[in-house]
C-alpha cells in the first residue's frame, strides 16, 4: 500500500509538471497535508504555508527575513493617543483573485475586511460555525472576542478597530495569518448556493498566488496571480509536492524533483551541505518544542508530579538523539532569542534517583501515561517519535510505563486540544509575529485553554502578569512582567521545555530570492528559479 502511494503521488506531481511544461515551475516538497485552505481556522504552520503565506494578504504584513511590521492590503493607519482605536487606510485597486470556480466584479473595500474578522467572533454571523466544530482557535485563543469593541466601516476604503483596553502587541497580531483577509462577495455567492464549505477547499484571496488544485496528501497547485497588487511573481506555476518522510525529500531534492525541502533529518544536513548542486540555509529558530501534560487530569493536575517526571527525562540525550548539534535545550517557554527571555531561570535538572522520590513523595505509584507523538517534521522537532522513545525508556527507568500514540496530523491536532485528552503531548510552537505574548498568552493563557494551551493549564498568577503586560507599551515593564511569568511557569511546570532548534532550508542552486523567516513560514513571493 506505501507503494501505491508514493506511485500515485508521483503520477500526481508528474502530470501537473507536464501541464507547466513552458512555464516556470518552482516545486517545493512540503513536509504534509494541508488542514484546509481557510488560514483562519488553523494554527499549523503547514496549512499556513499553502494558505495563507500564498493565497491571501493581511492588513500589515512581516517585511521577508524580519519580524518588522510593513504596510499590506493596508497602506498607511493610525493609533489613538489612547491606543484604543486603529484606523486602516486600504491600499485602493486591490483585486481579488479570478479563478475557474469564481470572477469577483469588484476590488477590496472594507466590507472583505470586516467580514473576514467578524464571522471569527460573532455567533449570529451565518459563517461562524460553517466548518463543524469550527472554532476559530487563534482569534479565541488570544483574547480577542473580548478585546474588540467594535470594527467600523468609515468609507469603502477605511476602517476602524476600537478596542475594550490597550493592547501592545494588536498591530503585529494583525500580521498573523488569522488575519487573512477573504472575500465577502465570494463567501456571499457560496452561501446563495448552499456550497459554504468551499470557502475551506477553494480559496480565493489577493496575494501573490491563485489557487489551481489539490489532491488529498498528494499535489497542490498554484500559478502566480497576474493582478497581484505588488507584481506578478517571477515563477508562473508553485507547486507543492507532499513528501511526508524527510529521507524521501532529501533524495527528491538531490534528484532536482523538487527545489525547496523544509526540516531535513539532522543526519542528512552534512551530506546536503557537500552536493555542489545544493544550498542550505540555516538560522536560529524562533520556537520551541514541548511535552505538555493534561494538568487538569490526575496526577498530572500536581506541579510536584509534573516537575518529577521532568527531572526523569534526559533533554540533552533527546537535542543529541534527534538534532546532532542542531539545537539547544529549553528551560524556558520562549526562545532566547527573544526579548524578556529570563536566563535567570533553573532548568529542572536530570535526575532520576530525585524523581523516583518526588513520586513517592506525592503518594504516586505504578503511574502508567500515554505519550503522544507527532507524525510529522517541524523545525522545533524533528522526529517526535524518536524523542517519545526516549522518555518512554528514562520513565521506565523510575517505574513509570509509558504508551506512544499518534494520530494523522490533522487529527493530531484535533484531539490533542480536547480537555479529557489523556497523557501528555509532543508539540512546539515557532513564534508569529516576534513578540513573547504570542508564547506565553497564546500557548498558555486561559482563553487558550481548549485551543492551543495543550496543558489546559490556567493559573491565576501567571495570567494577571501576562495579561497586564498586554497592556501597556513600556518596553521595560512588560520585560520585567515577562520575567516574572516565566518564573511562574518553572514553577508550575504545566510543560517539560524540550528544544529550541537551528532551522535548515536545503534548495537548489537555481533558486535565487528565498529568506528563511523568522517566524518559521515558508514564502515565494520573489522568489525565482533559474531555467
Amino acid at each position: 500500500m506505501k507503494k501505491l502511494t508514493t506511485l500515485l503521488a508521483a503520477t500526481a506531481l508528474a502530470g501537473l509538471m507536464a501541464g507547466t511544461a513552458w512555464s516556470k515551475t518552482l516545486v517545493y516538497c512540503s513536509e504534509g497535508s494541508p488542514e484546509g485552505f481557510d488560514s483562519a481556522l488553523y494554527t499549523a504552520g503547514t496549512t499556513f504555508d499553502a494558505s495563507s503565506r500564498t493565497v491571501y494578504n493581511r492588513l500589515v504584513e512581516f517585511k521577508k527575513g524580519s519580524t518588522e511590521v510593513e504596510p499590506g492590503l493596508a497602506e498607511s493607519w493610525t493609533i489613538s493617543p489612547d491606543g484604543l482605536e486603529y484606523t486602516f487606510k486600504l491600499r485602493p485597486g486591490v483585486k481579488f483573485q479570478t479563478t475557474d470556480y469564481f470572477t469577483p466584479t469588484r476590488e477590496l473595500n472594507a466590507d472583505d475586511v470586516i467580514f473576514s474578522f467578524e464571522r471569527q467572533y460573532k455567533a449570529d454571523n451565518a459563517w461562524n460555525k460553517y466548518v463543524a466544530g469550527a472554532s476559530w482557535e487563534y482569534f479565541a485563543g488570544m483574547g480577542l472576542p473580548e478585546l474588540l469593541k467594535s470594527i467600523e466601516k468609515v468609507d469603502d476604503l477605511t476602517v476602524k478597530f476600537v478596542l475594550n483596553k490597550p493592547e501592545a502587541p494588536f498591530l503585529a497580531n494583525l500580521g498573523m495569518d488569522f488575519a487573512s483577509i477573504v472575500s465577502k462577495e465570494y463567501a456571499d455567492k457560496l452561501q446563495a448556493d448552499g456550497k459554504m464549505e468551499l470557502m475551506n477547499q477553494q480559496p480565493l484571496g489577493t496575494g501573490p498566488f491563485t489557487f489551481v488544485a489539490y489532491q488529498a496528501d498528494a499535489v497542490i497547485r498554484y500559478k502566480a496571480n497576474p493582478d497581484y497588487w505588488a507584481g506578478k511573481q517571477p515563477i508562473d506555476d508553485l507547486v507543492f509536492a507532499i513528501t511526508p518522510d524527510a529521507a524521501v525529500r532529501a533524495q527528491k531534492l538531490k534528484a532536482g524533483e523538487c527545489h525547496i525541502m523544509p526540516y531535513p533529518n539532522a543526519a542528512d544536513v552534512p551530506d546536503l551541505k557537500k552536493d555542489p548542486n545544493l544550498t542550505v540555509l540555516e538560522k536560529e529558530g524562533l520556537n520551541v518544542a514541548y511535552l505538555a501534560y493534561n494538568t487538569t487530569q490526575a496526577p498530572f493536575d500536581k506541579p510536584e508530579v509534573r516537575k518529577a517526571l521532568n527531572q526523569a527525562i534526559n533533554k540533552q540525550a533527546i537535542v543529541d538523539a534527534v538534532f546532532q548539534g542542531a539545537a539547544k535545550v529549553a528551560k524556558n517557554p520562549i526562545p532566547p532569542t527573544m526579548w524578556s527571555y529570563n536566563d535567570k531561570i533553573e532548568d529542572d535538572k536530570y535526575d532520576p534517583e530525585a524523581a523516583k522520590k518526588a513520586l513517592e513523595a506525592a503518594g504516586v505509584k505504578d503511574l502508567s501515561m500515554k505519550i503522544w507523538a507527532m507524525p510529522v517534521s517541524r523545525p522545533y522537532m524533528l522526529n517526535a517519535r524518536r524523542a517519545a522513545e526516549l522518555m518512554q525508556a528514562d520513565l521506565a527507568a523510575i517505574g513509570v510505563k509509558v504508551e506512544i500514540v499518534t494520530h494523522e496530523w490533522a487529527e493530531y491536532l484535533k484531539l490533542s486540544k480536547e480537555k479529557d485528552r489523556d497523557g501528555a503531548v509532543i508539540l512546539g510552537w515557532t513564534g508569529d509575529n516576534g513578540d513573547p505574548d504570542n508564547f506565553l498568552d497564546t500557548l498558555l493563557g486561559c482563553d487558550a485553554v481548549g485551543g492551543n494551551n495543550r496543558a489546559q493549564w490556567c493559573n491565576k498568577e501567571f495570567e494577571d502578569l501576562v495579561t497586564k503586560a498586554k497592556e501597556t507599551s513600556d518596553i521595560a515593564e512588560r520585560t520585567k512582567l515577562y520575567e516574572e511569568a516565566q518564573v511562574v511557569f518553572k514553577r508550575e511546570a504545566p510543560w517539560n521545555t524540550i528544544d529550541h532548534s537551528i532551522e535548515s532550508v536545503p534548495m537548489s542552486k537555481k533558486v535565487s530570492g528565498y529568506q528563511m523567516d523568522p517566524v518559521g513560514v515558508h514564502r515565494f513571493d520573489g522568489v525565482d528559479i533559474a531555467e
